[in-house]
């Protein structure tokens, strides 16, 4: 049974959403408490099948409001086939968190600060950690494995103030969502999954260099294109046979202080396709797993030191009519227990240098780090 927040607040049954009654959800009979109005589940069995028959009940059909929802990567728990544990969660985050509020609700914020930041991984781990994926693609067990580090430090203050200091770098859900005692706030440029209509697309992005260079090695283009032909199978089991389409490809874009390499693949959703169904298609984003995605969410599980935490799901809204957009949580904070965290990485290939590899990832976190006020002029220190 899905483990929910202990109080609530600002709920109109008193915090109790009584989730998918008379469903094959709700078959189990559960109830689920949530803070700040927030339904929070912290086991992936059966998690999109809890969101949806909580959307049917407190959005569906109701103009005027929104619902905000953040997909944990530890949801994709439920494809491991490897037997070796995933690493620990570096702070308490629920793996599913949704609330549903007045479409124009404003946000309040005041000041925070950040103290300095230290890395859980060291380059000589890191470094140790894209050899031995290279060694297994040499094997032929994945083609592409994407690798992320962890920075953390002190936080006083606000966390929804991190939201004002991270607009002018343009974020796809410019908001933040906070449950019980925690935070997160994203500075994602990455639309992981948006559906208006029948039409389902994703704009995967693989590539990175300092804002003002262009993206143009064979490797770049290589680690991208992977991505993009696992996002065209994606879709396709929850999309319209022959439906789905690739109208944009490998488009050079400066997006969150950073050059990108952007495509947009997109197809005709099947009339009878559910939230349920096209979640458990596509999460999570091709982007920041790797492929195989089976195989690659098995090598991350090895290789990295801990838990990817807010980093690397989904974050965003989810309309009455079932429309949504859910941007991929890259260049993501999470806020718990005085400490903030983020997650920076890429996707590791054959022709990976560790080297350049780890470079990268500081390249996607300073425009960051300089943003919320606490830059890193070297790289961190480990802890």
């Amino acid at each position: 049974m899905p483990r929910a927040a202990e109080c609530a607040e600002g709920s109109e049954d008193g915090g109790v959403a009584n989730v998918g009654k008379g469903s094959r959800a709700g078959s189990r009979a559960y109830a689920h408490r949530y803070a700040r109005g927030v339904l929070e589940l912290h086991e992936p069995a059966n998690a999109f099948e809890l969101l949806q028959a909580y959307l049917d009940e407190r959005l569906l059909g109701r103009e005027g409001l929104v619902a905000d929802l953040y997909l944990g990567y530890g949801l994709s728990e439920t494809l491991r086939r490897s037997a070796v544990p995933s690493p620990p969660e570096p702070c308490p985050l629920p793996l599913l968190a949704c609330r549903v509020r007045p479409e124009r609700e404003r946000i309040g914020w005041t000041s925070f600060r950040i103290g300095e930041w230290s890395a859980t991984w060291p380059e000589s781990g890191y470094a140790a950690a894209i050899e031995a994926v290279k060694a297994a693609i040499a094997r032929g067990d994945v083609y592409q494995v994407n690798l992320v580090q962890h920075l953390a430090a002190e936080f006083q203050g606000d966390p929804a103030g991190l939201v004002s200091a991270l607009s002018p770098l343009r974020p796809l859900h410019a908001r933040p969502l906070a449950g019980d005692g925690w935070t997160i706030v994203s500075a994602s440029p990455e639309l992981f999954l948006a559906r208006q209509g029948r039409r389902l697309w994703t704009m995967p992005i693989k590539g990175t260099r300092p804002a003002g260079e262009d993206v143009e090695s064979e490797k770049d283009a290589a680690e991208h294109v992977m991505i993009v032909d696992l996002e065209r199978n994606d879709l396709s089991r929850v999309c319209e046979a022959g439906s789905v389409r690739w109208p944009e490809l490998m488009a050079q874009r400066e997006l969150a202080g950073v050059t990108h390499l952007v495509s947009t693949v997109e197809g005709r959703l099947r009339e009878d396709a559910k939230l349920t169904e096209i979640l458990a298609a596509t999460f999570p984003g091709g982007s920041i797993t790797g492929a195989p995605k089976i195989s690659a969410v098995d090598h991350i599980a090895a290789l990295e030191p801990v838990g990817r935490g807010a980093s690397m799901g989904a974050l965003g809204t989810v309309r009455p009519n079932g429309d949504f957009q859910l941007a991929l949580t890259i260049r993501t904070f999470a806020i718990a227990e005085g400490r903030i965290h983020l997650w920076v990485g890429g996707g590791i290939v054959w022709d990976s240098d560790p080297e350049a590899e780890i470079e990268e990832s500081w390249v996607k976190a300073r425009p960051l780090l300089a943003a919320v006020g606490a830059p890193i002029q070297r790289r961190a220190a480990t802890v």
